[in-house]
C-alpha cells in the first residue's frame, strides 16, 4: 500500500515538472513573437512615414561680428537706396576760333605782289580793305583786249546813226544789214570780255573805269570778302604768286570755340546740350555759361579722350585762342541704385559689400558696379533698394570673412551662382 502511494507520487510531481517548463517556454515564445510583431509594425510604420529631404537648402555664407566689436573697429551701414544722381565732371578746356567763320583769300590770276597793305598777322581788318596789288600780264593782255572791243563796239555804235538810209538802201540793193549784225555781234564779245574780267574778281567800279578811260589797269587790288583777324599771312611783297594761291586766312572773332577733352570712362554720360559752366583764372569771378554743340566721334590714342566742343559770344574781344579755361559740367542721371563709394570693396577680381543680416552678421556679397558720381557708386546687380550695407570698417569685416574661411557666392560680379547638390549620405 505504501509503495502504490510513492508511486503516485512520482507520478504527479513528474508531470508537474514537465506541465512547468512547457509553460515557461510558452511563455518566452509569446514574448518572442510579440517583439517581433512590434519590430514589423515599427518597420511599417516608419516606412509609411514622409522622407526628410536629402539635400536642405544651402546656407547663406556670413560672418558674424559682435555688436562690442563693432563698435570697437567703427562699424557703419548704410541702405541701399534709388535717388537722383548728379555727376561733375571737370576738366580744361581751350579757346580756339570758329572753323566755320575763318575766310580764305586767294588770287585768281598768276602774277607777282607789287604792294602789300597787310603787313604782319594779328591785325583787324574791315570788310572791303585792301590787302594786296597783284600785277599779272596775263590780266593786262585781257583788259587790253576788252578795250580794243570797247573801241569796236562805239565805232559800230556811231555808223548807226545813219541806219535808216541804209536800210532804204539794203530794201533796194536786197543785200542783208550788215551794220546792225557787226553792231550786235561787238556787244555780245564786249559782254563775255567783261564777265571774264569780274571772273578776276575786278569789280564792276573797276571794269566802268577801264571802259571810260579805255586805259587798262597796272594791277589788280585783292580786296577782304570778310571783316575779321589776320591768322596767317602768306603774301610777302614781290613775291611770285600762281592763280589759287593763298595770301591770307582771316577770322570772325566776334564768338570762339571752347573745345575740352573728356575721357573715354566718362564720355558716356556727355551729350549733345549738355551745359557747362567756364572759369578763366584771368577774368577772376566771371563765369561763362555753355552748352555743348559737338562731341567729336574720334577718340585720341594717346591721351584716351575725345573732345567736345563749346560756342561762347566774344564781346570786346577778350577770349584769345589758344587761352585756358576750367570746364565744369553738371550731368543729370535720373534716379539710380546707390551705395556709398567706400562700401564696395575691390578684390582685384569682383566687387563686393558686406550687407547687414542683423544680430550681429553680416553676408559678403557680389555686386555689379555701374556709374560713379563724386562718392557715390551705382549697382547694376546684387543688391537691393532699402538693404544695408557696412560703408565703414568693412576691409576688417572682410579680412575677419576670410580668416573664418567666408567667401561671398558668385563666381562674376553680380552674378547668382547655385551650387551643385550635397551628397546623400548616412551615418553609421
Amino acid at each position: 500500500m505504501g509503495k502504490r502511494i510513492a508511486t503516485i507520487c512520482f507520478v504527479i510531481v513528474t508531470v508537474g515538472t514537465v506541465f512547468f517548463f512547457a509553460s515557461c517556454k510558452g511563455g518566452h515564445n509569446a514574448e518572442k513573437a510579440a517583439s517581433i510583431e512590434n519590430r514589423v509594425t515599427e518597420t511599417s510604420h516608419q516606412s509609411a512615414k514622409p522622407e526628410e529631404p536629402a539635400q536642405k537648402q544651402e546656407e547663406t555664407p556670413t560672418v558674424e561680428i559682435p555688436l562690442e566689436k563693432q563698435q570697437l573697429i567703427g562699424v557703419r551701414t548704410v541702405t541701399a537706396s534709388i535717388q537722383p544722381v548728379e555727376k561733375i565732371v571737370r576738366t580744361t578746356g581751350k579757346i580756339e576760333y570758329d572753323e566755320r567763320k575763318l575766310t580764305t583769300i586767294n588770287t585768281k590770276v598768276e602774277g607777282w605782289i607789287e604792294k602789300l597793305y597787310i603787313n604782319f598777322t594779328g591785325v583787324y581788318i574791315k570788310r572791303g580793305a585792301p590787302l594786296a596789288d597783284i600785277y599779272s600780264p596775263e590780266l593786262w593782255a585781257t583788259q587790253q583786249e576788252f578795250i580794243n572791243l570797247v573801241k569796236w563796239a562805239k565805232k559800230t555804235a556811231g555808223r548807226g546813226a545813219g541806219s535808216e538810209q541804209v536800210a532804204s538802201s539794203s530794201q533796194e540793193t536786197g543785200s542783208p544789214d550788215l551794220t546792225a549784225m557787226l553792231s550786235k555781234d561787238a556787244e555780245s564779245l564786249l559782254e563775255a570780255a567783261r564777265q571774264r574780267l569780274k571772273l578776276w574778281d575786278i569789280s564792276d567800279a573797276q571794269i566802268k573805269k577801264i571802259e571810260e578811260n579805255e586805259k587798262p589797269i597796272r594791277t589788280l587790288t585783292v580786296y577782304s570778302p570778310v571783316g575779321g583777324y589776320v591768322l596767317q599771312k602768306y603774301a610777302i611783297q614781290g613775291m611770285k604768286v600762281m592763280a589759287g594761291e593763298k595770301l591770307f586766312d582771316v577770322s570772325d572773332l566776334s564768338s570762339v570755340w571752347v573745345l575740352a577733352d573728356i575721357y573715354e570712362y566718362e564720355l558716356p554720360v556727355v551729350r549733345v546740350g549738355d551745359t557747362a559752366k567756364l572759369h578763366l583764372s584771368y577774368f577772376p569771378g566771371k563765369e561763362l555759361t555753355s552748352k555743348i554743340e559737338f562731341v567729336s566721334p574720334i577718340l585720341s590714342a594717346e591721351t584716351r579722350t575725345a573732345q567736345v566742343r563749346f560756342s561762347v559770344p566774344n564781346t570786346g574781344g577778350k577770349l584769345k585762342p589758344g587761352m585756358l579755361t576750367d570746364v565744369e559740367m553738371k550731368i543729370n542721371l535720373g534716379k539710380r541704385l546707390v551705395v556709398p563709394d567706400e562700401a564696395v570693396i575691390d578684390t582685384g577680381l569682383r566687387q563686393i559689400v558686406y550687407v547687414d543680416k542683423g544680430d550681429g552678421y553680416f553676408e559678403p556679397r557680389a555686386v555689379t558696379p555701374g556709374l560713379r558720381a563724386g562718392n557715390l557708386v551705382e549697382v547694376l546687380q546684387g543688391l537691393k533698394a532699402g538693404e544695408k550695407v557696412a560703408s565703414s570698417a568693412n576691409f576688417l569685416i572682410d579680412s575677419e570673412a576670410k580668416l573664418k574661411g567666408v567667401e561671398a557666392r558668385g563666381s562674376a560680379p553680380g552674378a547668382k551662382q547655385e551650387g551643385p547638390p550635397a551628397p546623400v549620405g548616412h551615418k553609421h
